[in-house]
């Protein structure tokens, strides 16, 4: 497995879930922000972050995520502040200005949005900003939701021809099986194109079914097919990833794509 810590001028585009950043686990941010920052001294980094909607519900007296979409709306619009600054405390400790993006399904897909999106990118990497990237509740509807954050950095890796995308979740890897049956064994490797017949994808992590291990494939095989090697793995993982030991599931890109 190739290692982060020589890799010196990638462009990376790391993506953390909500449930590693909030609630209990929120001190995560500030190792996570370190993590950045190394990769900021690298190369070029970009966060996919989830976590607006949850860190908003505590400050409307929500003990669960809201069912009805003007109350998920109404949590994101106070989380995206609180995060946001949760994230720009932290990267001030590095001399690292954050700069937010708020993005829709619909921006990817209409030709001028997904343009201007990406010189915003651009733009903002070439100035040595670290752009945070998440979808904007606060006006997506269900009919235009990218359904996950996964998917979204997925996309976003294809949108800047990133070298790496790096998923991260409390998960420290996928596995050939949900985790408390006899057999399952952690995936390590992927080659590009790999089915994955005969496998039923678990998590080894306590948080996620195999509806997120799934959904995690498919971005990571989204991103593959662009030519972004991609890693699967927990949160907490991620100095340890990039000081170059073999962490999580590596899904191998696809060697015929032209970045």
């Amino acid at each position: 497995m190739t290692t982060l810590d020589l890799l010196a001028g990638e462009r990376i585009v790391v993506k953390v879930g909500s449930s590693s950043i909030s609630g209990e686990r929120r001190g995560q941010i500030e190792p996570l922000v370190d993590g950045l920052a190394r990769l900021h001294r690298e190369g070029q980094v970009i966060l996919v972050s989830s976590g607006a909607i949850s860190t908003g519900m505590p400050y409307l007296g929500l003990d669960a995520r809201p069912a009805d979409l003007p109350m998920q709306q109404a949590a994101a619009a106070v989380g995206q502040n609180v995060l946001m600054n949760r994230y720009q405390r932290s990267l001030t400790r590095h001399e690292v200005v954050a700069a937010q993006i708020l993005l829709t399904a619909s921006d990817m897909d209409m030709d001028s949005h997904r343009v201007n999106a990406r010189n915003a990118l651009e733009r903002l990497l070439e100035l040595r900003m670290l752009p945070i990237v998440n979808e904007n509740d606060t006006v997506a509807t269900h009919e235009i939701r990218f359904g996950d954050n996964d998917r979204l950095a997925a996309l976003v890796a294809r949108l800047v021809g990133a070298d790496r995308l790096i998923l991260l979740s409390d998960i420290a890897s996928l596995r050939t099986a949900p985790p408390d049956e006899p057999g399952s064994e952690p995936i390590e490797h992927v080659a590009y194109g790999d089915p994955l017949d005969g496998v039923r994808l678990g998590a080894s992590g306590s948080h996620i079914g195999s509806g997120g291990a799934m959904t995690k494939v498919d971005a990571a095989r989204l991103a593959a097919d662009a030519g972004v090697r991609v890693t699967v793995t927990a949160t907490p993982l991620l100095e340890r990833l990039i000081g170059g030991e073999r962490l999580g599931t590596e899904f191998e890109p696809n060697p015929d794509a032209r970045r």
